[in-house]
């Protein structure tokens, strides 16, 4: 079976989607299916220096890149159109017996599912979460005229809409759209454990060996509810801690993230790492405390998951789709999207750390049964031959 993804950028600095559809293919490709993907050279204000419309080995999986048309002006860029891409598409989109199809609203997106309904070549849609509600108020009325003048007839015409929480499912059901949908998580790489991360962690931020250290590990962006958490940590004045910000945004709102860590009182207790992959990163996960995301809307929450596939626990709020997850199983602290209450479970892990390292170590195990990417490819397969076998798509769970 050959299956097509379509993405608008595979560039880490688009965050945890665009890592996803790259361990997703390769993932898929250890399962016996030909996955390739197709997207633009997007990196965010800038292009990936990466060879263009050629079959290119991009992170230890076949990727299409094709030029994003890239004027000055901020939402055409964003749109990430590309003509190439879409003359590519027409031309050789026959040969694939499958699109799945990453986000909606951006050019190269809406562009594979028009051609795909032209050339009667199935395609399943997961929409990244912005059939949500938070998301879909975002930039609200020209959203609103893009759903119903192109998106809606393209999502219907969709063999099925994959969705990764049941909190997204809830949200989608709202608009009553007529396309079946399957529930299917992230999976997961796990990590080699860093015996030594912890020591090696307070080494690098210059703090005593037995210095709390919480940690904001995501992109930087408005929805992630940052000025929550910097407020909630700044009337922490009994507690000693070390907060770690890690991750890139918009220089405007990477001002305002310090900014906020300044006028709260917080300069002196927080590090800023920027974007960060690799060894830095597990090296700051598993030698963490607390992972923290007081999000405004997650469709599932990469990060999270990840926190939690290491031993870390989690304070999430419920606009994180995996906060039923973590409440259910005692995986971390669920708050309210307010300071107080925020402030009142930051005491709870500070001053129990015992009862937070437990709730790690349950975590650890729980991730490890249900979220690796081979349990998830396996579903994922079976969902693709019963699309290509004209059957039922059946609900996942």
């Amino acid at each position: 079976m050959k299956v097509l993804h379509v993405i608008p950028s595979v560039a880490p600095v688009r965050g945890g989607p665009s890592r996803a559809v790259i361990e997703m293919v390769q993932a898929l490709r250890n399962g016996g299916i030909d996955a390739e993907i197709a997207t633009t050279d997007d990196n965010g204000p800038n292009l990936l220096d990466v060879p263009l419309k050629q079959r290119t080995d991009y992170q230890g999986v076949p990727v299409w890149f094709f030029p994003r048309f890239s004027p000055n002006y901020h939402a055409l860029s964003e749109f990430a159109f590309s003509s190439q891409l879409t003359a590519w598409l027409w031309q050789k989109i026959h040969q694939y017996d499958l699109l799945h199809v990453h986000a909606i609203f951006s050019y190269p997106s809406t562009a594979a599912m028009a051609i795909a309904r032209q050339k009667q070549v199935p395609y399943i849609v997961r929409p990244l979460g912005q059939l949500c509600q938070w998301s879909l108020q975002q930039s609200a009325r020209k959203k609103q005229i893009y759903l119903k003048l192109i998106e809606k007839a393209n999502l219907n015409h969709s063999q099925a809409l994959h969705l990764t929480s049941e909190q997204e499912q809830q949200e989608v059901s709202r608009l009553n759209l007529n396309t079946p949908n399957f529930i299917l998580p992230h999976g997961l790489f796990i990590p080699d454990t860093i015996n030594t991360a912890r020591q090696r962690l307070r080494q690098h931020l210059n703090v005593p060996a037995d210095e709390p250290i919480i940690l904001f590990l995501s992109r930087l962006h408005p929805k992630k509810g940052l000025d929550y958490l910097i407020s909630a940590l700044g009337k922490l004045t009994n507690h000693r801690f070390t907060f770690v910000i890690a991750g890139s945004g918009s220089p405007e709102y990477e001002r305002e993230v310090k900014s906020l860590i300044i006028s709260h009182g917080i300069l002196n207790h927080t590090y800023i790492t920027g974007f960060v992959e690799g060894e830095i990163k597990d090296t700051l996960m598993q030698g963490a405390d607390l992972f923290a995301l007081t999000s405004h809307s997650e469709n599932f929450g990469i990060a999270v998951l990840e926190a939690l596939a290491v031993g870390l626990p989690v304070l999430v709020t419920p606009g994180v789709a995996l906060a039923d997850l973590v409440a259910e199983q005692h995986l971390g602290y669920v708050a309210k999207l307010d300071v107080p209450a925020i402030v009142s479970l930051l005491q709870q892990a500070l001053e129990h750390p015992q009862e937070a390292k437990s709730m790690g170590e349950r975590a650890r195990q729980l991730i490890l049964e249900h979220y690796t990417w081979d349990k998830v490819a396996s579903q994922l397969i079976d969902i693709y031959t019963e699309i290509t076998n004209t059957k039922p798509v059946l609900q996942v769970q």
